[in-house]
């Protein structure tokens, strides 16, 4: 008899149910942490979670997991992922998808969904999550073959984290993950990188030697891009004065002699006034937001314009360039070579930057919060970062802490989602477990996802937690204060609890400060307090954010505050 008759087959592989592919997907992207609240329709999910070597965070409210996991995006450049159950545990999932979905974060959202047998027929907690979710995600799945799930992670994962990203969502009926199956190997097709465009190149390089007033404008793209180098060594380079957007901060660090502040309704005067004054424009990973631009037609009016963005639908969406350069951004700035003369553009702009300077002598012995944020700020230093709830303590934020990097400034940008900030900071915390992480909230925002102190305290993560409590809507009460005749409708929250209490009766320490003199002393406590801890800021409630642009007004068109 030969030896080959005699070999004995090969044994074939058992087969391994839908959830154990699920997880087995997750450790193949090198996931870590889960963010997620179990449910009937993921409950073999979560069976299969035991044992693996995926941390899973129990977070209070799917909205917190979806918040957590868009925070873990941004920091770590890679997709957080989130977990929940069909029906409400799906639809809590919705507002975090879509805050990931406008500030292009890489998320993969895994919700369960009942037995296929039974979708489309009502049945208990069944609700078309990928209907509700199709204008807010990149690219959605169902999954209907239990052989498919490590084909359609890796692709999932691919699409969040690649070219401009995004959320993915992957509904998961209940049925394919309890079904077993043996999956073929597959392999994802390589994705060409788009060729630059060397008329246009040549083009910018000529608009740039030229031009007699530059300004750099730049974005959260560059950020998203990891671009942050190559635009500071453009910005060196050129010596030319540069502006951020609210998602841009930290890709100049802060106390670059030539970076003017952020730019827009709430921005810096010399950000302002040098876009008004330019004669280029050189856009980078931005977009022409209303919120940064004001009155449209009157941006940069008098500027010839080179927009440069990794997603070629920002080009001339909102206005027309004369260069528009999409594709791989650190490889485009590194090709506009060209050093303009302006060393006396440059000099007036770094000088208007000191003179228009904030102040921070604000009269009176009640803690200012600008001045107090910026001694926050400096004495974190370095290794801190920020996440911040949406209103008036966000814009502080913005204006008076120093960033040198943009994953140490985390902020809902295009929704405004409040309650952002805890969440937040905690999928920042887990993501950089070194990094000294501070949420900055108000009193609103804090209480619309308050129950995640039970998930602090349960991790004892070491978020430091700075509550800013006006007893107002503050953001709300400032524009019916200046543009709605002091018409004051439901914007008072004088009935708060006493957050130190709340935040204690959840196990976590903190108190309260509302002096001057006790900021000092209160800082240092938080930041050297090694677990959780709030510090709750008691604030005049009739304190507003300097400057402001008024609606359909140009940027130039500054309301300041007067001492």
């Amino acid at each position: 008899m030969s030896s080959a008759a005699q070999a004995s087959p090969s044994p074939q592989p058992l087969p391994v149910s839908g959830a154990r592919l699920v997880v087995e997907a997750l450790e193949r992207e090198g996931v870590k942490h889960v963010f997620g609240y179990p449910g009937g329709a993921i409950m073999p999910v979560y069976d299969a979670l035991t044992g693996s070597s995926l941390q899973h965070i129990l977070v209070r409210h799917e909205q917190a997991a979806a918040l957590a996991a868009d925070a873990y995006g941004r920091v770590t450049g890679r997709p957080g992922v989130c977990l929940a159950t069909s029906g409400p545990g799906a639809t809590n999932l919705v507002t975090g998808i879509a805050n990931a979905f406008l500030d292009s974060v890489p998320m993969v959202a895994i919700t369960g969904q009942v037995g296929s047998p039974l979708m489309g027929t009502d049945a208990f907690q069944e609700v078309d999550i990928f209907g509700i979710t199709l204008p807010i995600v990149k690219h959605s799945f169902i999954i209907r073959n239990t052989a498919d799930i490590p084909r359609i992670f890796a692709e999932a994962f691919r699409i969040a984290s690649s070219g401009r990203p995004g959320p993915v969502l992957i509904d998961l009926p209940k049925d394919v993950g309890v079904l077993t199956a043996n999956p073929e190997p597959f392999e994802l097709p390589d994705e060409p990188a788009a060729p630059l465009d060397e008329a246009s190149i040549a083009l910018a390089n000529a608009l740039i030697a030229e031009a007699k007033a530059p300004v750099i404008y730049f974005g959260g793209g560059v950020a998203i891009a990891r671009a942050e180098r190559a635009l500071r060594d453009l910005a060196q380079r050129m010596g030319v004065p540069s502006v951020s957007t609210l998602k841009g901060l930290g890709c100049i660090p802060s106390d670059e002699p030539n970076y003017l502040g952020m730019l827009g309704m709430h921005g810096a005067r010399a950000a302002n006034i040098a876009i008004d004054n330019c004669d280029l424009l050189i856009c980078v990973g931005a977009r022409f937001d209303d919120r940064a631009t004001g009155k449209l037609d009157s941006f940069a009016a008098r500027a010839k314009v080179i927009h440069i963005d990794g997603d070629a639908a920002e080009i001339g969406k909102l206005r027309v360039p004369e260069v528009g350069l999409a594709g791989d951004v650190s490889s485009i700035l590194g090709r506009l070579t060209a050093v303009p003369k302006i060393a006396d553009w440059a000099q007036q702009c770094r000088a208007q930057r000191k003179m228009w300077a904030p102040r921070y002598d604000a009269p009176g012995q009640g803690i200012y919060a600008p001045a107090l944020l910026k001694e926050l700020s400096e004495a974190a230093g370095d290794k801190a970062i920020f996440t911040c709830d949406v209103g008036q303590h966000q814009m502080w934020v913005a204006q008076h802490c120093q960033f040198s990097r943009p994953q140490a400034h985390l902020t809902s940008g295009g929704l405004g989602t409040m309650g952002y900030g805890v969440p937040a900071g905690m999928g920042a915390v887990l993501a950089e477990p070194d990094a000294t992480v501070i949420t900055v909230s108000g009193d609103g925002s804090f209480m619309m996802n308050v129950q995640e102190l039970a998930t602090l305290r349960r991790y004892r993560l070491p978020l430091k937690i700075v509550l800013i409590d006006n007893s107002q809507l503050g953001m709300v009460r400032q524009w019916q204060e200046l543009f709605f005749e002091e018409n004051f409708s439901e914007i008072d929250l004088s009935d708060n609890p006493d957050f130190s209490e709340v935040a204690h009766s959840f196990g976590i320490e903190a108190f309260t400060i509302d002096h001057r003199s006790q900021v000092g002393p209160a800082i240092q406590r938080l930041l050297r307090t090694s677990g959780p801890i709030l510090l709750h800021v008691r604030i005049d409630p009739r304190e507003n954010v300097w400057p402001l642009v008024p609606p359909n007004s140009s940027n130039v068109q500054m309301m300041e505050k007067g001492w």
